[in-house]
């Protein structure tokens, strides 16, 4: 290209490109007015893709200077198109119109900035970019594909709004929701590989976000954002590799995301966060290794909560946050926080459409008693066996209820001690105003109501007045009662001391 075929825009921008100098086609008041409207479609601000391709191929260079392209403020007609080419170097168009989506896939690049830029686009799949991608504070209306691509520096979408229309409206504060493809990413970050952190506090996109199989070195931010694809997928994470944490303080989330598989070992901080997706689930982190998830301070969980055969170090769970539904089949935690009394715990095992889950009851047990509250674990324990005993058939459902109302399953053993007293205190009464006649009169002790009464009761000790007395009628009915509730008492506070013994 010769500079001769150059609009006057187009030489400052032949001219700069040598010593790296940046070009402004601003007005002094846009350059103070970061929400300036649209740029101008005037001349002297207008350039063509084709004239920016060539200066990044094979632009003009003086000894001793660092070429860059460096533009602010420029509207940009026609399709910068980089597939494939090798650039080596900066490239930064901020505040910049493009006319179409640039296709930067297999480029290999040095570092791209188009912060706060208007994109009906991007295409950026397969690449490779050495110095890092900032699209911060940029409005794309149209799907940014990513996949693939090899970022070794930071990814920034910090401010940005993404979004999909047939209508072709950008802004998702005023598209249709109706007009929007579900089914198509907006954000399209899956298997993408990021060297830094990805920088998207305060990002807002309407549709799909796809990030499965990504690996980010840093930590994965969107505190703030707002993300929305009702009655779908959000954010699509499947397998998601960060090396440290997944913030999302604030978040604003309205349908599904899917962390199935996700490895974060720092934190996944959902902070004050609102997550909703009526009638389907609202967050699934199954089959995840997570060091620390933050579930408190935040709306209650519009939808389902999927945790199932998640591995988390560090649990923070305010019940509040809980939804209706919540599956926890083969979570493993090690610290349930903040501390809560056993009663507003249980409700979350309740919760589990899956059935009985005794998993679930033997890691909360676990927790409380790893910060040694014990009352609250037999109290989990206890709601564990009634739990199990809705699973039984009827005759194993009445000698539950018979455990449970001795003596709690064992948990509970002095109310063992109050059925004895009141027990052996009937017998007494009973038997101390009618004596049973002595089986053999000449050899039999003397009579002793409350020590008759205890060996009817206690299945093992003897003292000697039951073998040696046979009461009739009704009383011997009597004597058939305490025996076998007796051996009903017993048999519950052996398992209870059982239990307890085995746990020590």
């Amino acid at each position: 290209m010769e500079i001769d075929d150059l609009t006057p825009a187009e030489r400052r921008l032949w001219r700069a490109f040598a010593t790296g100098a940046t070009v402004d086609f601003r007005t002094p008041g846009e350059e103070n007015d970061p929400d300036s409207p649209g740029i101008s479609d005037g001349p002297e601000r207008t350039v063509r893709a084709a004239v920016l391709r060539a200066l990044l191929l094979n632009g003009p260079r003086e000894p001793g200077e660092i070429v860059a392209l460096k533009v602010l403020g420029a509207r940009i007609t026609g399709r910068l198109d980089l597939r494939q080419a090798v650039v080596d170097s900066i490239v930064r168009l901020g505040h910049c119109r493009f006319d179409e989506a640039p296709r930067l896939g297999g480029a290999q690049l040095n570092y791209v900035s188009l912060r706060d830029s208007e994109l009906p686009g991007l295409d950026a799949s397969h690449s490779r970019i050495d110095g890092g991608l900032r699209l911060t504070r940029c409005r794309i209306s149209g799907p940014v594909h990513l996949s693939r691509a090899q970022i070794q520096g930071a990814l920034y979408l910090d401010g940005a709004r993404i979004a999909v229309a047939d209508n072709g409206v950008a802004d998702p504060a005023v598209a249709d929701p109706a007009v929007v493809d579900s089914a198509q990413p907006v954000l399209q970050l899956n298997q993408v590989s990021i060297d830094g952190d990805l920088c998207a506090r305060g990002l807002r996109a309407r549709g799909l976000i796809r990030l499965d199989g990504a690996a980010v070195a840093g930590s994965l931010d969107l505190e703030d954002a707002e993300l929305s694809n009702p009655g779908a997928h959000v954010l699509d994470a499947e397998s998601l590799q960060v090396g440290a944490n997944l913030l999302g303080r604030r978040l604003r989330s309205y349908g599904r995301i899917d962390l199935r598989g996700a490895h974060v070992p720092g934190r996944v901080d959902l902070l004050r966060s609102t997550l909703a997706n009526p009638g389907d689930t609202a967050l699934r982190a199954s089959s995840c290794v997570i060091g620390e998830l933050w579930l408190r301070e935040g709306a209650r969980i519009e939808g389902r909560l999927n945790l199932r055969r998640a591995e988390i170090n560090q649990l923070h769970l305010e019940p509040e946050m809980l939804p209706d539904e919540v599956r926890l089949l083969d979570l493993t935690y090690t610290f349930l926080t903040p501390h809560e009394p056993a009663g507003r715990r249980l409700p979350m095992l309740e919760r589990d459409g899956g059935g009985f889950d005794p998993h679930g009851y033997e890691q909360l047990t676990a927790a409380y008693r790893r910060i040694g509250d014990d009352q609250a674990a037999r109290l989990v324990q206890l709601a564990k066996q009634r739990r199990r005993r809705s699973t039984l058939p009827w005759y194993g459902k009445v000698w539950g209820r018979l455990q449970d109302a001795a003596v709690g399953y064992g948990f509970r053993p002095l109310r063992a001690a109050v059925w004895l007293l009141s027990l052996l205190a009937v017998g007494s009464f009973v038997y101390a105003g009618h004596h049973p006649p002595a089986l053999k009169a000449g050899e039999a002790p003397d009579f002793n109501p409350v020590f008759y009464t205890l060996d009817l009761l206690l299945p093992v000790i003897s003292f000697g007045q039951e073998s040696a007395f046979a009461p009739t009628g009704w009383y011997q009915t009597l004597s058939y009662v305490l025996i076998v509730t007796g051996w009903i008492l017993a048999t519950t506070v052996v398992a209870g001391v059982t239990r307890t013994v085995s746990r020590q």
